[in-house]
């Protein structure tokens, strides 16, 4: 099957508004700020003001306040929280303590303060007297393998945490290169981003001590894994721990950790036996939520003299920050595991160094490394086909896996499921086609149409593999159906709603399935108290593909369920009754029938029911995945760059996706439209840098840029359908893979509009600066 079909009647495939939509638009969502409880009060953190020092004296008798707790106050009551993602081959560090006397980058949490108000706590904040030793610094990963760097941990004698490869051995892929008629290298840098979402991090802790139970409302993608590092870094067991997560106001990854600063509020609400609330400041934001990427690759494309790719390989130099965050290398890991893309490589070898720097840890985002390989391996396939004096669709073309090599195992050990990316890159050369691109009428703007391809790794699993690789997560998820005796639905499952409409999706599978209005369909998530465990949560785009998995076969079985008890109290086979319009029937005889309601009802009175059949309509179905889902997308932007200004503008934007079977269509063209939107400040704007002494230099708005609604330009968007054939419904994940490629798409458009910079164009964002810069070097503010 190749374009997403029409599904009439079906609730699945249908365009349908999102359930949760109203609500939020009335202003009645409730997020962890609205949160109130009796006896509340409120949280300040304190945080270090310099990069790297040890703590001479901590002192807060001037402070006031109702409670300080410091460094050696948190240190001595709690465990250090682990990281999940521990690198294969060893990591010098897989854990984190909290209340350390020493710091290692600006924003890190020392203590933390509580008040009567916010405005409290921070004037108490202000009279506690900290000395710092300082320490020299490094904030870039570059210099942090020089020699005579700053060490951050100097009993280890380097700044490397970890070093390994990925795919081929070095020797491979030397032994590859050397055999190719013409290699490609390039140094290319993905800068560091700050995550963003709209709703910053936020705590609201309360403790029982009668109980002896902690609950907690955070602003998390993952509620139970909060909770199970949240028991063993206050010395809780689970049990007595609760996370409730509300409304989500976004997170991108940024929420999938559990951060020191969100236990030591939890612990001051142990220690004063009241509800604290603590809500992460903008500034905060900024310096202490995890950031992302900022990677080097020295990366390689080797061909044969017609354009035949032979081998990829990069050499990937990692900004951990000050210490391996939850997930460690594992962004820098899949940019090397999925490098070759959607292209046939006999050779591809990565060697990934993750490097500690005195910056904020960097950890999960949207793409997740992925949008690092596309970045690297589509801008070489563009030089690539500069070299060759090729069209670079054409040469994309010619390499790309075809849909009769399907599935396919990559050298870097990706287990390709299904899909046909020729046809994905072919019409959407059609689709820009069909949209001309508007005249030049000055001479000083240049235009161009830029192409990226990627396969994105969704639908996180199977736990075995997980472990393989050093995963500490299970890669299952469960899904609660539960039909009640008014013939009502109610969902639950161990992922998280944070925007992506995973509510609405999921009621449109139960509600096909058992053959109900979407409006009879309630979903629940983000209480662990309730809701099946789940230990990786929504990251990874597996919330539909993992978790919605689940839900598919519980339908299923549930539905299955209340046709074989309405046969019986019909008196007729199960095989020749069906569900029409709410109502039970004998096939051909539609004067017959009962009503979906009255099987519910009868069900749970455990009233004429088959012999062998249970009373109660409630199925729990756990789904391990067999294998990862590879969803796959292509991508082209064209643009317009003024030659005297700098200044590059989209003026077209072009996708084409495969994410499976297609559950909504207009919610995956929102993920991809706000994908790319993402995808396009990191083209163009966002940069999160340091300067002396590696004090953050950006840190709001005003001097972090990020897209706005006037930068991002309507999209023509096509959706092609290959099922995942290991996932019970057949669907792939979504999130990402409108980040993943875009980088690239916008970059090479503008070495097409201006190919006398194109082997400069390297690095992003491609800000009207540093395009000045190089158009400068370039000469061509001289010409006319």
């Amino acid at each position: 099957m190749t374009v997403a079909p029409e599904r009439p009647g079906s609730l699945v495939g249908a365009r349908v508004r999102r359930v949760n939509d109203p609500r939020l638009l009335r202003g009645e969502g409730r997020y962890v700020d609205d949160v109130h409880l009796a006896g509340m009060v409120h949280a300040t953190v304190l945080r270090s003001p310099v990069a790297h020092a040890d703590i001479r004296s901590f002192d807060a008798s001037e402070a006031g306040g109702l409670l300080v707790l410091g460094p050696d106050d948190v240190a001595v009551a709690t465990n250090p929280l682990r990281c999940v993602w521990i690198a294969v081959g060893g990591q010098r560090q897989t854990q984190v303590p909290l209340g350390e006397r020493r710091v290692r980058y600006v924003g890190q949490p020392i203590g933390v303060v509580v008040a009567e108000s916010r405005a409290a706590a921070e004037d108490a904040a202000e009279m506690i007297d900290v000395d710092y030793d300082e320490l020299p610094t490094v904030a870039d990963q570059e210099s942090a393998l020089a020699e005579g760097a700053p060490l951050l941990h100097p009993d280890w004698g380097t700044n490397v945490a970890a070093d390994f490869r990925v795919g081929d051995d070095a020797e491979a892929v030397e032994a590859a290169m050397a055999g190719a008629a013409r290699v490609i290298e390039r140094r290319l840098v993905i800068p560091r981003i700050v995550p963003s979402p709209m709703e910053t991090r936020g705590v609201v802790a309360s403790w029982d001590a009668n109980l002896r139970e902690l609950t907690v409302w955070s602003s998390t993608q993952t509620p139970h894994h909060v909770r199970d590092h949240l028991a063993t870094a206050l010395r809780l067991s689970a049990d007595q721990v609760r996370v409730v997560a509300p409304d989500l106001g976004g997170g991108f990854g940024s929420k999938e950790h559990l951060y020191p600063d969100e236990v030591m509020v939890a612990l001051a609400s142990m220690r004063l036996g009241r509800p604290v609330k603590w809500i992460e400041d903008r500034v905060e934001h900024f310096t202490a939520t995890m950031h992302a990427r900022d990677a080097v690759h020295y990366a390689r494309l080797g061909m044969d003299q017609d354009g035949r790719f032979i081998a990829i390989s990069s050499d990937v130099i990692g900004n951990l920050g000050a210490h391996p965050s939850n997930v460690g290398t594992g962004p820098f890991r899949i940019s090397g595991s999925m490098l070759p893309g959607p292209y046939r490589f006999a050779t591809a070898g990565v060697r990934v160094r993750g490097v500690l720097t005195t910056t904020t840890p960097t950890g999960a985002y949207r793409g997740f490394g992925m949008q690092e390989a596309a970045w690297v391996r589509e801008r070489l396939v563009d030089e690539a086909a500069r070299d060759l004096g090729m069209d670079p669709v054409e040469l994309r073309l010619v390499n790309m896996l075809r849909e009769d090599e399907l599935p396919h195992t990559t050298p870097t050990l990706q287990d390709y499921d299904s899909g046909d990316y020729v046809e994905g890159l072919s019409m959407l050369r059609d689709m820009v086609t069909k949209d001309a691109a508007p005249a030049d009428t000055n001479p000083r703007v240049r235009r161009g149409v830029g192409y990226a391809s990627q396969v994105e790794f969704t639908g996180l699993g199977p736990s075995p593999v997980q472990k393989i690789v050093g995963f500490h997560l299970g890669g299952f998820e469960t899904g609660v159906v539960r039909v009640d005796p008014d013939g009502s639905v109610v969902i639950s499952s161990g992922v998280m709603g944070m925007g992506q409409g995973i509510e609405t999706t999921l009621a449109q599978i139960a509600a096909e399935k058992l053959g109900v209005p979407l409006g009879k369909v309630r979903v629940a998530l983000g209480d662990t108290k309730v809701a099946p465990y789940s230990a990786s949560g929504s990251i990874a785009s597996r919330s539909m593909t993992v978790g919605g998995g689940a839900v598919t076969r519980a339908s299923i079985t549930l539905a299955q369920k209340m046709l074989r008890i309405a046969a019986h109290q019909m008196e007729a086979d199960a095989d020749d009754v069906e569900l029409v319009d709410g109502t039970f029937r004998v096939k051909g005889v539609p004067s017959s029938g009962i009503d979906f309601d009255s099987v519910a009802a009868s069900t749970w009175l455990g009233w004429d029911l088959p012999p062998g059949e249970e009373a109660g309509l409630e199925v729990k179905d756990m789904h391990e995945p067999s294998n990862i889902s590879y969803s796959y997308s292509s991508h082209a932007a064209a643009v317009a760059v003024d030659l005297d200004t700098g200044k590059v503008d989209i003026e077209g934007y072009w996708v084409t996706h495969d994410s499976g079977t297609v559950i909504n269509p207009m919610i995956v063209d929102g993920q991809v439209m706000g994908g790319v939107a993402q995808g396009i400040g990191i083209a163009l704007y966002e940069k999160m840098t340091y300067g002396e002494g590696a004090q953050p230099t950006t840190t709001s708005f005003l001097d972090y840029l990020v897209p706005l609604s006037a930068d991002v330009p309507d999209m023509g968007i096509g959706h092609t359908e290959h099922p995942a054939p290991h996932i019970p419904g057949g669907m792939k994940g979504a999130g990402e893979g409108g980040t993943i490629p875009a980088p690239a798409a916008v970059a090479n458009a503008v070495a097409a509009a201006v190919p006398e910079i194109a082997g400069q164009v390297l690095e992003t964002p491609l800000s009207p600066g540093r395009m000045w810069e190089m158009l400068h070097e370039a000469g061509l503010h001289e010409r006319p």
